[in-house]
């Protein structure tokens, strides 16, 4: 792990290979070691994988209050002028995804491609916005465990809990290691992120969507919704997978991923 001053904060993050750099964005309520089977896949294939903890996870500095999505996309970006990254394969899932593409908002031009995994693009109704500022003051009330046992079999499929128990108290770990502050600070500024689902017809980046095919808080046809507004994105589902495919089913989402960044233009045939 490695970490930097950047907007006030300390950023950790790992950074791991060498070659075109893929920077990974973790969801919520997680850290940079949900990307550890991808980290470990794409370094060893030649390219630099960059993960960050997100400000108020792992260890990030944590700022109580409120964080807009705005605000995240800001620390990485800091964070690519810090790594000298010019223009980066760009992919986050859930949170992360939704961050991903505040980012694309941003900063367009430092984007090559982009992964979107098990997200959604629109904004929170507002019955979706009163959970979520529920769920802050409940976490800063009760702490994250009892959060995090009751989200498990989400996460995950039900089935994973028992059938993956290693992946399981990874997934149960994170989710508990949060801090609250942290955690309730991501709820409120989420609470209040734009629709991106206008954005998703101006992209002009080649872009993987993923999605587990039993997800439970971001179903198939959210994944379907974005594939369609994304103009030549690609759609991977990969079965028997929730929430977290790339922990659940890390072989066929590396498989996936793989795929898809083989298929991406040389950056030297663009640039020059």
């Amino acid at each position: 792990m490695a970490s930097v001053q950047s907007n006030g904060i300390t950023v950790a993050y790992d950074d791991e290979g060498s070659g075109e750099p893929l920077v990974l964005v973790h969801g919520h309520p997680f850290d940079r070691s949900m990307w550890r089977p991808q980290t470990a896949h794409f370094s060893r294939a030649g390219m630099r994988v960059i993960a960050p903890d997100l400000r108020g996870y792992g260890g990030s500095s944590v700022v109580p209050g409120k964080t807009p999505l705005e605000t995240f996309a800001r620390d990485i970006a800091a964070l690519l002028d810090h790594l000298g990254v010019e223009r980066c394969v760009l992919g986050g899932l859930s949170m992360g995804g939704q961050i991903v593409m505040e980012c694309y908002r941003q900063f367009p031009e430092r984007i090559r491609a982009l992964l979107l995994a098990d997200t959604f693009a629109a904004a929170d109704t507002d019955e979706g916005r009163a959970v979520r500022l529920r769920t802050a003051e409940r976490l800063l009330a009760e702490g994250m465990d009892r959060y995090a046992h009751k989200a498990l079999p989400k996460m995950i499929t039900p089935t994973h809990v028992t059938a993956l128990p290693t992946v399981a108290a990874h997934v149960l770990g994170m989710m508990r290691n949060t801090s609250p502050e942290g955690a309730a600070a991501a709820l409120r500024g989420r609470a209040e992120r734009p629709d991106y689902t206008g954005l998703l017809q101006q992209i002009t980046v080649p872009t993987l969507v993923v999605v587990g095919a039993e997800d439970e808080f971001t179903p198939v046809a959210d994944a379907r919704s974005i594939h369609a507004a994304v103009p030549g994105s690609h759609l991977t589902i990969i079965q028997n997978a929730g929430h977290m495919p790339n922990l659940e089913r890390p072989e066929e989402f590396n498989a996936a991923l793989a795929a898809f960044l083989d298929t991406l233009p040389a950056p030297a045939a663009r640039e020059g």
